[in-house]
């Protein structure tokens, strides 16, 4: 295993030597060890050039499982404080880019993981997408029970195609994301954006579009990111022949959609704002900005009796959404979500 305090650009992998593509995985975690372990046993059994583990200042024995580990593609990138997916995600890519400089670097979240055969399947694909003019290549993302996980389902901007927004009027999310049937395709589809799970960013790409908004926390950074890469003239496709396994839980289930732990709410609402000022332009924002702080507003009849908390940080998040302040700070947060300010 390799600690990178900092890379810089003389540490760039001298890439003359071999023909083939370089592939690394940068893999973000905080306090899931158990998750992690699995992700990186998946990763190890891949063929992959490289793998770095952001570590987002995690205190549960994460540093000692990494230290253990004995593959010399593993690299660890420690942080001092947490800076969620979207600080890990940035800190990494910069690390990623100075250190190994690959022809594609593939992201996830330690909950996430390639099936077997992943990352082979992309690679014996990557030049033909690279010639179709592809910079950057989702995977078809599913639950462990093998079910598509909605929320990594990649998507088309409607306010780009009329068609797709003549769907999303009558069927909400399901008018702008891929279908079922997407699924079965053997060739890139074309999209606008996508998660950051099982995404394949090559070098075109990141240049392209550079690093991700790190202060954002969580929520909404990987949506932004792919969105802004395609409004940036960038080509984005969806290839799910290549399959990532993610085990995820974010709704309390039975909760009317309150994200739990609470302080949650303010991340995804705030950013959701961010990312629909990117989608719709400057304006239609508004009559999305509308919609939105309605259908927030009424969720709080199931915050019980954490009601006033949930409306604090739902007005918190929509003004911060406007003035596009990022600056709160996770303790301020998570202070107020808990009561203790």
């Amino acid at each position: 295993m390799n600690l990178l305090a900092g890379a810089s650009a003389a540490d760039a992998v001298d890439r003359t030597a071999t023909a083939k593509l370089r592939l690394v995985a940068l893999v973000v975690t905080h306090n899931r060890q158990d998750h992690l372990r699995r992700t990186l046993h998946r990763l190890m059994a891949e063929t992959v050039d490289a793998i770095l583990v952001v570590d987002n200042a995690s205190t549960d024995g994460t540093a000692d499982l990494l230290r253990a580990r004995a593959d010399p593609r593993l690299h660890v990138l420690r942080l001092a404080q947490n800076g969620g997916g979207a600080g890990g995600f940035a800190a990494g890519l910069r690390a990623v880019r100075a250190r190994f400089d690959p022809d594609w670097c593939v992201l996830m979240d330690d909950d996430a993981r390639p099936e077997p055969g992943a990352l082979q399947a992309f690679l014996s694909r990557a030049d033909a997408a690279a010639a179709a003019g592809y910079e950057a290549i989702a995977a078809g993302v599913f639950y462990p029970d093998g079910r598509i996980c909605d929320m990594n389902r990649p998507w088309r901007n409607p306010f780009w195609h009329l068609a797709d927004f003549r769907q999303t009027l009558f069927g909400g999310r399901s008018g702008f994301h891929l279908k079922d049937a997407d699924y079965a395709s053997d060739a890139p589809v074309p999209i606008d954006g996508t998660s950051f799970v099982g995404f394949f960013l090559s070098r075109q790409g990141q240049a392209r579009a550079g690093l991700p908004e790190g202060d954002l926390f969580i929520y909404a950074d990987d949506v932004i990111y792919t969105l802004n890469m395609t409004r940036k003239g960038g080509c984005v496709g969806f290839l799910p022949v290549v399959r990532f396994e993610h085990d995820c839980a974010t709704y309390q289930q039975g909760g009317g959609d309150i994200y739990r732990p609470l302080w949650k709410v303010y991340y995804n609402y705030r950013n959701s704002l961010l990312a629909y000022r990117v989608a719709a332009g400057p304006v239609f924002f508004w009559l999305v900005f509308a919609l939105a702080a309605l259908k927030w507003l009424l969720r709080a009849r199931h915050a019980g009796a954490d009601r006033a908390v949930y409306l604090r940080l739902y007005r918190m998040a929509l003004v911060d959404a406007v003035r596009r302040r990022l600056t709160r700070s996770f303790d301020e947060i998570t202070g107020i979500a808990s009561g203790r300010h």
